[in-house]
């Protein structure tokens, strides 16, 4: 797999149309140096806070620690949310006008025991008519395979006929599609800084950790500006008194204007 080592947070360069149609084809890219040296220091710190204060949403969960809506809480780790390059890259990825769905810190413990089994994203959300959704992965520590990296099934994002499976259960993905054990895989560690993006009906799975330091990432999901709410219950929309059929409302899913700076 190939990669863009050309799009840096100091260079502000679109990506490059070979980038674009790697992410369009295999469903996931990962773009090297998208944050700067000292802004990894920034959020990792940050990011270290929440995970020690903030709540979880399965505390008992061995898998991972989640939080859920950091931006709304945090004032430094909005900043990672609402990144302006993070979202460039997520609007040129995806072709259309972009809102945030939601942000979350995964932190997976030292030899937390536990993978991230194989699933899509998609088929958890409450949403209809979504022509595009990515997820923005960050790496704020290195993440090699034994501390929790990802791997993806390229270019099944065009699945829409999986159910949501178990996160724990290594078979579910594939009992619910048996064809895609004969599929390849691609693994992906990452440097501190690094990005993946991932289409949100590319299967993919976390590694569990095996090592002596805490896995840090943040992830930062971006949706179709337009789609519709479904009525499905959900913990980001639970209580908000979303109609069915209505779009999400803009200040609790902020749209990204035309420069892909957030709407707050």
């Amino acid at each position: 797999m190939s990669t863009d080592t050309t799009t840096t947070t100091a260079g502000h360069r679109p990506l490059s149309a070979e980038t674009v149609e790697q992410y369009r084809s295999d469903g996931f890219v990962h773009l090297p140096g998208v944050l700067t040296p000292e802004e990894v220091v920034t959020y990792r710190e940050a990011a270290r806070h929440v995970h020690q204060t903030g709540t979880a949403m399965d505390a008992d969960n061995p898998i991972f620690r989640q939080v859920v809506n950091v931006w709304q809480s945090d004032e430094t780790l909005r900043g990672l949310t609402t990144h302006p390059l993070l979202a460039r890259h997520a609007t040129q990825l995806a072709g259309i006008p972009l809102r945030l769905w939601h942000d979350q810190l995964l932190a997976k413990e030292p030899h937390n025991g536990a993978a991230t089994e194989y699933h899509q994203d998609a088929p958890y959300w409450p949403h209809a008519g979504s022509r595009h959704s990515l997820s923005a992965w960050v790496a704020l520590v290195d993440v090699p395979v034994e501390r929790g990296c990802m791997s993806f099934i390229p270019g099944q994002h065009e699945r829409r006929d999986i159910r949501p499976v178990d996160l724990a259960d290594r078979t579910d993905l594939f009992q619910a599609a048996a064809d895609l054990v004969w599929e390849p895989r691609v693994t992906i560690p990452l440097r501190a800084g690094d990005v993946t993006f991932h289409n949100g009906y590319t299967p993919h799975t976390a590694n569990r950790n095996d090592t002596d330091e805490l896995r840090l990432a943040f992830v930062t999901i971006y949706v179709d500006r337009d789609l519709t709410f479904t009525g499905t219950p959900h913990v980001c929309t639970d209580g908000l008194g979303v109609p069915v059929g209505a779009g999400l409302p803009d200040q609790h899913f902020p749209r990204f204007d035309d420069v892909a700076a957030a709407v707050l």
